[in-house]
């Protein structure tokens, strides 16, 4: 079992950042495929940022590629997703994910197996 417990949300004003944490409790010792996805009002979740826990492989959703950036500290079994040059679009629940596998696609939700709480993400004009 794992849990997954983000923070570092809140509030902030467009073209500011952010940094969320995750910290991952529990059997890390598999090295889980881990992600960011995120879900703003009325609209389904999807997929923000994905990193590979073995290699340098990473993935971003269009959206945020040159503003966001994923990385992990195996050390204190953290994941990060630093947020720069916030829009409002990109308001939202942010969420913590891990996977045993990805399969083909890094933004498959029904591959990841552990869910976090969510975070809010809340950025004004």
């Amino acid at each position: 079992q794992v849990q997954l417990v983000e923070s570092g949300g809140g509030s902030v004003q467009a073209g500011g950042s952010l940094r969320l944490s995750c910290a991952v409790s529990g059997d890390t010792s598999s090295g889980y495929y881990m992600a960011w996805f995120r879900q703003a009002p009325g609209k389904e979740r999807e997929g923000v940022a994905a990193r590979h826990p073995r290699t340098s492989y990473t993935r971003y959703a269009d959206s945020v590629k040159g503003r966001f950036s994923i990385s992990r500290d195996d050390a204190k079994n953290t994941l990060y997703l630093q947020m720069s040059s916030l829009k409002p679009e990109d308001t939202a629940m942010y969420y913590c994910a891990g996977s045993t596998n990805w399969g083909p696609d890094s933004f498959r939700q029904s591959a990841y197996n552990y869910w976090g709480q969510g975070t809010q993400v809340t950025v004004s004009s």
